[in-house]
């Protein structure tokens, strides 16, 4: 599992299906490529004092092997929430690896805001849930739903999933 699929699981669970099923849209989307050159520009020197983490399908940029922090880089706060339980995931994951003690930074680079994460063990009881529904999500041959929320009409899904709507 990834954090982009426990990321999109916070969010909308078609999203989810869609993507963890091979059909990928982020490559068309502005806001997408937005997001990556902030998370590229923000914080240059960072790659010289921090280290890239590739572990059980988690990429994490930065971490802090001394201090065991990761700090991971949003463009915008509007869905912080799903932020938050995807940095909690990566820090559950690294937990799992037998690395206690890890805590996370969710930083907003263009709104000056950061935010610090810790897991509780209420965290982990919700995440160890979320990863069965996920699975149960991602194997089921039909896409779930759209939810048609202000978020949608961010989402570089948007149009695939109202192609067909009537205004």
């Amino acid at each position: 599992m990834t954090g982009t699929q426990f990321n999109y699981f916070q969010i909308c669970h078609r999203k989810l299906w869609l993507f963890s099923n091979g059909i990928n849209m982020e490559h068309t989307s502005d806001l997408v490529y937005e997001g990556k050159l902030i998370h590229e520009s923000s914080y240059p020197q960072r790659s010289e004092r921090y280290e890239e983490l590739e572990i059980e399908g988690i990429k994490i940029d930065f971490y802090d092997t001394r201090n065991k922090v990761i700090h991971e880089i949003k463009k915008s706060d509007k869905i912080e929430l799903a932020h938050e339980w995807q940095l909690k995931y990566y820090i559950y994951v690294l937990i799992k690896q037998g690395i206690e003690g890890v805590t996370g930074i969710l930083e907003y680079p263009a709104l000056r805001h950061t935010t610090q994460i810790t897991l509780a063990q209420n965290d982990i009881n919700y995440i160890e849930q979320s990863e069965l529904a996920i699975n149960k999500i991602v194997a089921s041959d039909n896409c779930p739903p759209a939810i048609n929320k202000k978020l949608c009409t961010n989402c570089s899904y948007y149009e695939f999933c109202y192609i067909n709507e009537v205004d």
